[in-house]
């Protein structure tokens, strides 16, 4: 029997070199559904470092967020946040720091990206993205004239067919906000209320599909269900380079926001030498380049602004111009007055 039970424990201690090195060859990322090229990008990862990737989506921050409370924060390797819910995953623990002696690369960063407002210093996280949210629309029925101003979805008049929300709710309040000539991050209870109400009155409009992913209301406009819609710059501009006679994207000139997502690592993170691999690699700049030019959004790598593509770096829809860039917003966190815009989003979303 001894010898049995030495035998038995022989083997376990041959089996666990193998079960470890499984374990650390594998990277769980959640991120937002079409922000990569999802068979490429984790083939060529895997082929340079061995590390196989596995992928997981979102459609919202509340989203990714919700998931990470529920057990998610030992479950994902990497997570691609926006800048206005950072403070968040901060202060709730829900990310780690990141060691910067892994990630040497991080020198490519552009110095805006080093220093921002919600993470000076890279200490959570490194930049992934940025972009615009703007108007994504069928060409063959609403003219860019129509879609240069926000009032084309808000205001009743306009015969524009069936239209889209974006179902995110800092930027689409902070959206409306704007349109009434209120400060994007506004929380002062009456221009919210106004804004609410607005808003409301609008979901409720019969040609008003309701609310939907970035993602989402691309494709019902591209399929034909809209004939506009409230998305981000880079999937209204993806689906324009597909058919530019077809669809057009524009920043409406009442201004919008400016977002950047950046990559970060969950708490309690499974395989954070495997996270910060993937962060390193991601920020070589022809892999960075290589993101931009499948995904459409403007890299903040600036190492890598020489292998983006001409016709993309020229695209006014990506990169924006010093007039459209003055009226661009940050959506600023909010600390413990999320809680108000928590309130009349779920009054808006209910009603």
């Amino acid at each position: 029997m001894r010898g049995l039970i030495l035998l038995f424990l022989i083997f376990l201690t041959m089996l666990t070199p193998c079960y470890l090195s499984a374990a650390e060859n594998k990277l769980n990322i959640l991120i937002w559904s079409d922000y990569m090229d999802e068979e490429n990008m984790p083939k060529d990862f895997e082929k340079e470092t061995g590390i196989k990737v596995r992928l997981d989506f979102y459609e919202s921050n509340e989203e990714m967020i919700a998931k990470l409370q529920a057990g998610g924060a030992s479950q994902y390797d990497i997570i691609v946040p926006s800048d206005f819910v950072m403070q968040s995953l901060i202060n709730l623990k829900l990310i780690q720091p990141l060691d910067h002696s892994k990630i040497p690369n991080l020198i490519h960063l552009s110095e805006k990206f080093k220093n921002t407002t919600f993470d000076s210093g890279n200490i959570y996280s490194a930049g992934w993205q940025w972009g615009t949210i703007g108007l994504f629309y069928d060409k063959t029925k609403i003219s860019e004239k129509e879609a240069s101003s926000w009032s084309i979805i808000f205001d009743p008049e306009k015969k524009i067919g069936t239209f889209a929300l974006i179902d995110s709710m800092r930027e689409m309040l902070g959206i409306t906000l704007l349109y009434l000539d209120y400060d994007f991050n506004s929380i002062d209870p009456n221009q919210l209320k106004k804004a609410a109400e607005l808003l409301i009155k609008t979901k409720k409009r019969k040609n008003c599909i309701g609310f939907k992913g970035g993602v989402g209301g691309k494709n019902d406009v591209m399929s034909g269900s809209a004939n506009i819609a409230v998305v981000y710059n880079g999937d209204g501009i993806t689906a324009v380079y597909k058919n530019p006679k077809k669809f057009g994207f524009i920043v409406p000139k009442e201004g919008t926001e400016i977002w950047i997502d950046s990559m970060c690592i969950p708490a309690k993170a499974p395989n954070p030498e495997a996270a910060h691999k993937w962060i390193n690699w991601v920020l070589k700049p022809k892999v960075g380049a290589a993101l931009t030019n499948y995904n459409y959004c403007a890299t903040p790598n600036k190492a890598a602004l020489p292998y983006v593509n001409k016709k993309i770096l020229e695209d006014k829809g990506i990169w924006p111009t010093p007039e459209i860039m003055d009226k661009l917003v940050f959506c600023k966190d909010l600390g413990k007055d999320t809680r108000i815009i928590d309130e009349i989003w779920t009054r808006i979303k209910s009603h």
